[in-house]
Parts: C-alpha cells; structure tokens; sequence
C-alpha cells in the first residue's frame, strides 16, 4: 500500500544532474524492463502499442485504408472525441514507415501511467458552502453534477459510495463493470480514495456528498494503465457528456504535447471540466507531469491541512530535521531526549540495541511496516526512515504500529547516518504545527515549451481520509489533491450551471488564497496591505493562484479570464509582450476595478489599464502591457502577482514570462528495454526543448572508464524521441553506467543511470 502514495509517477530517472564519478551504487538502476512503482502489467503481446494523431478527423475506411499496407500492423481503438486519431499494434519498424507517410500531427508510443476528508472539506470553505443554496433553492451539495473518475476503479458497493454511484466502464477489460481490482497482491484502492474525496456521502462525507460518480476503470492490477486506456476512458466520458472529469494520475514528462493532455484540452473545449493532478515529484521546479501539464485543465498541487508536524534535533548538528509521519504510525509525542541508532535497512538482525532508542533506518529492501514492526519488537521508542534516492518522500504503514515512524530526506539521513559511525547522539523531538504550506511532494511548474503556469491551483493532500474498500484510510499525494477541486467545481457547477469551465475555472483561482512561506501561513492567517501580499510568497508556477476557498469562488461577483498570464519567452530583440484579459461583472451591482500598480523592478516596465466600471452583468475586455529591458533585468524566470481591485473584493492573478532558454531539464523520462524482435533494444527519452546535440555514452561501473556512445544525435526534434538499436548497433554485452545528455541554447543536462545489454 505504501508503494501507492507515490502515485504519479510510474518511473523518475531523470532529476538535477549527479557527478559521474559517483558510486555506481547510488545511482537509479535502469533496468531492462521500465522501473514501475508497482509491478508491470503483464502485455499480451510483444509488439509495440502507439497512438497516431492525426490532422484531421477520418472515418474508420479511411483510417483502414492508411494502414492496409501494412499487413503486421493492426488497428485497434479509433478516437473521435478525446483526439482525432487512432491507436496501431504492430513492429516499431512497420509504424514507423506509417508514420512517415500518414498526415499525422504525431505518432506517440504508449506509456505507462499510475494512480497517484473532513478536516480538509472544512479547510478549503465546503463546509460553509452547504449552507448556501442554488437557483432552485437546493443546498449545494453537487446535486444534479455528474463526476468522471478516471483511476483504478471504484468500490460501488462501499455504503459511503453506492447511493452516489451512477455506472461505469472497465477500460482494461472492456466491459461495464468498473469494480476496483480486488486480485491478492495486485489489488488496487485508489480510485475509491478519490472517489469518497469527491462524493462520500454516509459516515465521511466528501467535498460534493450529492453529485453522482461515474467510475471509469484506466488502470489495471497493481494501478498500472497505459495512454491507449486512459485515451479510451477521455473518449467515453466524453460520450457520457459527464461534467467534470478527474484524472489522479500521471507520467514524469512535463511537456505540453504529450496525448493525454492534448486530450483534456479537447474535452474543455467540449464543456467538460478536465481536473489532474499536478505530480508527487517536488520540491525541484520543472517536475509537474502530464497531463498536469494540459493548458486548459485544472492543474492541482497538494497544500497541508492542519498537521502535527515533529522536528528532530540531535546534540552535535545543526538546526533542525523536518520529520513526515507515516500514515497509520502512532502519534509523535516523545517528551524527553532519546539516543539515536543506526538500524541499517530495518531487518530483524539489522536492528541491534535499541530498546527505549529512536531507529534510523534507511528506506528499501523490505516494506515501511515491517522495518518499523522491527524496531518496535526490539523495544524502539520511535522509527526514522531516510529515503534512498534524492529527495524526501511520503508514505503510509500497510497496518498500524504502535510507536511513531516518520520519513525524511536522503541528505538529511545520511548526515545523521555519517554522525552515527562516528559516535553515539542523542536526540529531542519538538512537535509543531503547520497550516497551509506548500507539500514538499507537491510538483512544480512551469511547464517546458509552453511556458504555462502550472500547478493552477492549490488543495490539501496530506493525510486525507477517505473510502476504500472495506472501509477507510489516510492517504497523501497530489491525487487526493485533485478530487478536492474536482467537487468543489461540482458545487460551483450547480450553483451555476451555465458557467463554462473557463469560468468555473476562474472562479476557483481568482478567489484562491497565496501561500506564503512565512510563520504567517503556517498559523493559517492571511494579510493584504495596500491590496498587497506580505511575507514571502511561494513562486506562481509552485502554487498557481493558490489554496483554493470553494466558498468564496461560488460567491464570486467578478470573473477574471484567462485566470493566469503566460507573456511567453521574451529574446534580446523582443521586449514588449501583451497580454489580453476579459473583466466580467457577474454580480447584480455597479462595481468598480482597479490594478494596483506592481512592486517597481529595474528593467521591467508594465502598462495597465485605467480604473473602470461595469454594469450589472457587463464585461469589457482589456490588455496589458509588458516590457522588458533584457540589459538590466537578467533573470530567466520571472513571475508574480497582478492585483485587481473589483469592489470589496482583491483578484490575484498569477503571470510569469521567460527570458530566452530557460534553465528547465533538457532530458527527461529516459527509459532503456529490450525491443519487439529478438537481440533489438530501445530507449525512449523525452526532451522539452529539442537538442543541439543529444547522446547516451556508455563507462564501466567499475573504474568509470569511457567506452563509447550507444547513440548520438544532433538538431533533435522537440519531444518524445523513441530509436530502436539492432543487434549490430549494440555493444558487447554486460552492465554499463550511462550518461543521457541533451545540449540546447549552450545549456547542457544530463541524467545517469545503469543499464544491462543480455547476450
């Protein structure tokens, strides 16, 4: 279970570039088959699966006209309402030669995706907004809305889901029955979790405890699916005219072209309100996956509710160490100073005197439950687990333990590791409280190519308890994130149910409140002076407009469209970019708008428009000036807030613009398997700008020797780049530590890796 808090990613290769020469050891395997979070789904058939995109819609003859010439190529889903395309099953040799003679847009091979609440409703206003009634004099509780889950399925049978559960489609099996898989070992409980967020309505109750749940079933055993049935399930729930649909689930390519989020821009321009989850792979910024990456969606991070939060200070360091509870672990409360000890990976015969000790145990090997099971039968007071790749993580025990375990960072463990090998510490534990703070999880924008702000907004997503089956659980990511915002849209929906989804969209984000990073958020308080923000706020492409306040955006009198501004990529010779924004009076007063003039910065000059005023149900549309003098403002990225005055109320729009190439990764989601035909291989990688020059070298993982190129390319094509290498390309077999580097505009990335080549 705890392999599933980290839903959103399927595999993370890439990351900020490591030194070569570092131990092969430490480095992220790649192994032969793709490294999934959860066991891979068993494929019926060695051949490769690719969507072709086409330029223009064809009917079904024609589409089997293209590929009538291709005798081993078989068609096999035809879209119409998601894309205008089609899904082939063939040799990659084969699709390929379709591809280059096909009027596509784009031939896209198939990836993998993985499935990534009272306190929390009563935080973002929805428990306020049942107290409010639509034009019908109903409550608004989502009544009359119908939600898409696109996930693992749903427990229908749930007494918290059944009265709100309106049918489904299995997109694994192909059949109606969207039943979540129950398969010992391989079940799944996710798309429950989501659900109950959305629509619980029996003991817990969710955001919208009366809006109606269509489940349709996109990832299989294990919580694996791959682009072919998430496309599928887009397609159908568009052909069920639902209102809104939730993706909780996502790939580490952050591009703006990939599919799935190509497709959600065609189911808003089709009136559905597309939601997805914005990726578990934070703090870096450039980490947000498709389809969080869709310009028209609404992309959603993960804030904090309230939480204890408890920080470790050891005799010898430093500062302080911000431990993260692991969902189903005892309460942290040590009230006195405790000795520190190493308990290696968590083993039985790992964990040598530890009674009345906190256990430092390093992430891996054996599950989190059984590591602090370990510790607690060796009479452990508490459980540290440090994670074992870069960064720090969230998780969640498969059964309750008795003693407090809590996770922090692969640097933070391995400074307290060092000091343990050395001598003995002695550490205090000093529990605090956060409130609306940005999760360190959280992924963050912006997005590669398209330069769009991305999360959108903000909804809490640590420690969320919802519906499974069987009964309830605790669970953290930006996936219980999204369906916070997927009900408080149907809430919104009802209370107007003629608002587009840009509308309900902007309603959410213009009323959203920004984060701060400052002791003023974690106390959950909020200060504007002179109709500006104080204390030091999270990055635009961090949190969007912010944590949402559904009550608020159902009571909005102005709406502010688009809700965030992208001015593009400015060079030397352009300086001057303009931005267009519709002001609409939804209120049934006079009301006055106003921009309040921004924070003055050397090199950047706005012009905005004077103050106006507009009728009751009137809109006027304006534009926005900015320039830029590239000699004296040098940033890469800059972005923040325009303040707009509409009567009582302040709107806070999010902007951003790049300055040339950014520093975003030029490589990304590299994955290395053995091919369709006997002795081939291939790699796929993703590269947001294109190259210059691109390569994979190959070093022996034992003395870091150079011994050639697997490929090497120059002037690469934006996007996701696949090559099949034939037996004669390949080197000699054995284990090889590899470098996958892309250069573009003189900025070089490279990510590391191990890969094995078979005889």
């Amino acid at each position: 279970m705890k392999r599933l808090l980290a839903i959103l990613l399927i595999f993370q290769i890439c990351g900020p570039a490591s030194q070569i020469n570092r131990a092969s050891a430490m480095l992220p395997t790649i192994s032969i088959k793709k490294p999934l979070i959860h066991p891979p789904i068993p494929k019926s058939t060695k051949e490769t699966v690719a969507i072709v995109m086409l330029d223009k819609p064809q009917s079904e003859q024609a589409i089997r006209q293209l590929i009538q010439p291709y005798k081993n190529i078989k068609l096999r889903r035809i879209f119409r309402e998601a894309i205008d395309g089609f899904s082939v099953q063939g040799p990659p040799d084969a699709i390929a030669q379709l591809a280059a003679k096909t009027p596509t847009l784009q031939v896209s091979p198939v990836s993998e995706y993985k499935a990534e609440t009272e306190e929390s409703v009563k935080i973002i206003g929805g428990e306020t907004v049942r107290g409010f009634f639509d034009q019908n004099n109903q409550r608004l509780t989502g009544k009359g809305v119908t939600v898409g889950v696109i996930d693992t399925g749903v427990d229908y049978t749930h007494p918290d889901l059944k009265r709100n559960y309106a049918g489904g489609h299995d997109l694994v099996d192909n059949d109606r029955d969207p039943m979540e898989t129950l398969t010992p070992g391989r079940a799944t409980l996710h798309g429950t979790h989501v659900a109950g967020i959305i629509a619980a309505n029996g003991k817990i109750k969710g955001v919208a405890p009366d809006a109606k749940i269509i489940a349709y079933r996109a990832l299989g055993p294990g919580g694996g699916g791959t682009t072919e049935q998430v496309l599928a399930a887009i397609e159908q729930a568009i052909k069920d005219k639902v209102d809104i649909m939730n993706l909780s689930l996502g790939n580490s390519v952050n591009g703006p072209d990939m599919p799935i989020s190509l497709a959600l821009n065609r189911a808003v321009e089709k009136g559905i309100i597309a939601v997805a989850a914005s990726g578990n792979t934070g703090p870096n910024v450039w980490t947000v996956g498709s389809p969080g990456t869709a310009s028209k969606a609404i992309s959603v991070g993960a804030s904090t509710p309230v939480q204890k939060i408890p920080f470790l200070t050891v005799a010898g360091l430093r500062g302080k160490f911000r431990i993260q509870p692991l969902e189903g672990s005892n309460t942290w409360s040590l009230d006195r100073s405790l000795e520190l000890v190493d308990g290696g990976i968590g083993r039985k015969e790992d964990i040598k005197n530890a009674m009345g000790k906190i256990v430092l145990i390093q992430r891996g090997k054996i599950t989190f439950s059984e590591k602090a099971e370990n510790a607690r039968a060796a009479g452990a007071k508490a459980v540290i687990i440090y994670n074992n790749i870069k960064g720090s993580f969230i998780g969640n025990l498969e059964s309750s333990v008795k003693i407090p375990v809590g996770a922090i960072s692969k640097r933070d463990g391995e400074l307290l590791h060092q000091l343990l090998t050395k001598q003995a510490a002695v550490a205090s534990i000093k529990v605090m409280e956060e409130q609306d703070v940005l999760a360190e999880f959280s992924s963050r924008g912006p997005v590669t190519g398209s330069w769009d702000i991305k999360p959108d907004i903000l909804a809490p997503g640590v420690a969320i308890n919802s519906t499974i089956p069987g009964g309830y659980l605790s669970l953290q990511g930006t996936s219980m994130a999204a369906p916070h915002i997927a009900g408080a849209c149907a809430l919104i929906k009802q209370a107007h149910p003629d608002w587009t989804p840009e509308q309900i969209k902007a309603a959410l984000m213009n009323t959203a409140k920004p984060l701060t990073k400052s002791s003023l958020a974690q106390a959950g308080t909020y200060q504007e002076k002179n109709h500006r923000l104080q204390g030091p706020l999270y990055h635009t492409y961090e949190q969007g407009a912010g944590r949402v306040q559904v009550d608020r955006a159902v009571q909005t009198t102005s709406l502010v469209t688009p809700s965030s501004l992208r001015f593009g990529k400015f060079s030397n010779q352009e300086n001057v970019h303009q931005a267009k924004l519709k002001v609409e009076n939804i209120g049934d007063k006079v009301q006055h708008y106003a921009f309040s003039i921004p924070l003055n910065e050397d090199g950047l000059t706005w012009k905005l428009p004077l103050s106006f005023t507009l009728k009751p149900h009137e809109s006027k549309e304006i534009t926005l000036e900015l320039m830029v003098d590239a000699k004296l403002f040098k940033r890469k990225i800059h972005d923040g807030y325009l303040t707009l005055k509409a009567g009582n109320s302040t709107i806070q729009i999010p902007y951003l613009y790049v300055l040339e190439e950014p520093g975003y990764p030029r490589v990304m989601g590299f994955d290395f398997a053995q091919g369709d035909q006997p002795g081939h291989y291939h790699y796929e990688v993703y590269l947001p700008g294109g190259a210059d020059e691109f390569g994979i070298a190959l070093f022996d993982p034992g003395d870091y020797r150079f011994l050639g190129f697997l490929d090497g390319r120059t002037n690469v094509n934006q996007g996701l780049l696949r090559v099949d290498i034939p037996p004669d390309k390949l080197p000699a077999p054995q284990t090889y530590l590899i470098k996958v580097f892309a250069k573009k505009a003189g900025k070089e990335d490279f990510v590391e890796g191990m890969i094995s080549i078979e005889k």
